[in-house]
């Protein structure tokens, strides 16, 4: 198995013989295990404010899986070494793009930045005490805005804490798996194909979820791996949330995720608010793109504009496994939920094979009228019951279009 050679860069007006990091490269899988592709401690920063060179330790991973780098920042003074950051600075690259030495950015905000101020603090003149003293700090200020419930307002649904509160309960759904009750939902919106995908993410790569949500509410942009989602300035300042109610129609998260990657997605029509419904359609080539920017590999697609066949879903069946996702294209009246019409109107993830409702398996002889039933993620849960009652396999064939397989993103 290869190893690499590595580097990333800070920004920073301090002498860079006074700055000292700890650097750590790693992926975190769905079991929660930890990967560790590099770990070093307290390296003396380069006079260019280039980390030192590190060898990996050995991969066999493809140069598209996705890592974080962690790095933790030291300044020396007066001969012992203070850590300078309040938390450990994170950002996300592709093993390709850390072996051939991009991981760092050349907008210099985006890379881990440490910087002192030069100024002299002043009195403030006219006040009648000289120990009062001026600070001015700017930050920044907040890409994802409700303006109905806005920066400061009780119901502001961006507000850090809240964003914190949602992570943390999808990440708890994440270890608990499919029995997890927290998972990205569209509720009144029509981004099913995004919530199909980010569920996919959220299972197999949780840490690379929990940092692209971190990235998109903290810098209006972010990267799964070479796709760069940067939503436009109305899909971050959205309009009809709420719509009158009291909760959000789409969660704080969902929204930041969701909405970010349809409107990055689309060529020509924007995706703005929770109303929109021709620029929320989602195309197997949208989630084709999206899979493969995230890591995972294609196996076979049988996505068709005509309704499956009874060889189409024996192949899926076949197909089917611990280590596959099949994200499917139907229409939504199979399900209890759905509003019963013709056309595909909607993406579901498969998990676990199409069954007799008996729990036979089926195969090309069985006969159409036979009750069928489907493990599978949609609107936020993952039930074994989300097929409409006595639903038959002819019924589910009409309102079926075919499969995309892909590996688990690694």
């Amino acid at each position: 198995m290869p190893k690499y050679n590595v580097y990333t860069k800070i920004e920073s007006n301090v002498p860079a013989s006074d700055l000292f990091y700890d650097l750590n490269i790693y992926k975190t899988d769905a079991n929660n295990k930890k990967h560790v592709l590099l770990s070093v401690t307290l390296q003396p920063i380069d006079p260019g404010y280039y980390t030192q060179s590190h060898d990996t330790n050995e991969t066999d991973d493809d140069l598209s899986v996705i890592y974080i780098i962690e790095i933790n920042l030291y300044r020396k003074h007066g001969g012992k070494l203070i850590s300078v950051l309040s938390s450990p600075a994170k950002k996300m690259y592709t093993l390709g793009e850390i072996a051939s030495g991009k991981a760092y950015s050349k907008n210099k905000r985006e890379n881990v930045c440490y910087f002192e101020t030069k100024a002299q603090t002043k009195p403030v003149s006219g006040n009648g005490d000289d120990n009062i003293h001026n600070v001015q700090i700017t930050c920044l200020p907040r890409f994802f805005v409700s303006l109905e419930h806005p920066v400061g307002d009780p119901l502001d649904p961006f507000a850090k804490n809240i964003i914190k509160n949602e992570l943390d309960a999808r990440k708890a759904a994440s270890l608990l798996g499919p029995e997890g009750e927290y998972y990205p939902n569209q509720y009144y919106s029509m981004l099913c194909g995004p919530a199909a995908f980010y569920y996919c993410l959220m299972m197999d790569r949780y840490d690379v979820y929990e940092k692209l949500v971190w990235d998109l509410w903290g810098y209006g942009k972010g990267r799964l791996g070479f796709f760069l989602i940067q939503p436009g300035a109305n899909t971050m300042k959205v309009n009809d949330l709420f719509a009158g109610l009291i909760h959000p129609r789409v969660s704080a998260i969902d929204w930041i995720t969701m909405a970010s990657l349809r409107d990055s997605s689309n060529n020509l029509l924007k995706y703005e608010s929770v109303g929109d419904k021709a620029s929320a359609i989602t195309l197997w080539g949208d989630i084709e793109k999206w899979m493969l920017s995230a890591g995972a590999r294609k196996i076979f697609s049988n996505i068709s504009m005509y309704h499956s066949n009874i060889n189409d879903i024996c192949k899926l069946n076949s197909l089917m496994s611990n280590d596959v996702h099949i994200l499917s294209l139907i229409s939504a009246g199979m399900l209890q939920q759905g509003a019963d019409v013709p056309f595909k109107d909607h993406w579901i993830v498969w998990d676990g094979k199409l069954k007799l409702a008996n729990g036979q398996r089926i195969t090309n002889e069985t006969n159409l009228e036979e009750f069928v039933s489907l493990r599978l993620f949609s609107w936020g849960e993952v039930k074994d019951n989300s097929l409409r009652t006595s639903l038959t396999l002819g019924e589910f064939l009409s309102h079926t279009f075919g499969g995309l397989v892909f590996t688990k993103i690694p």
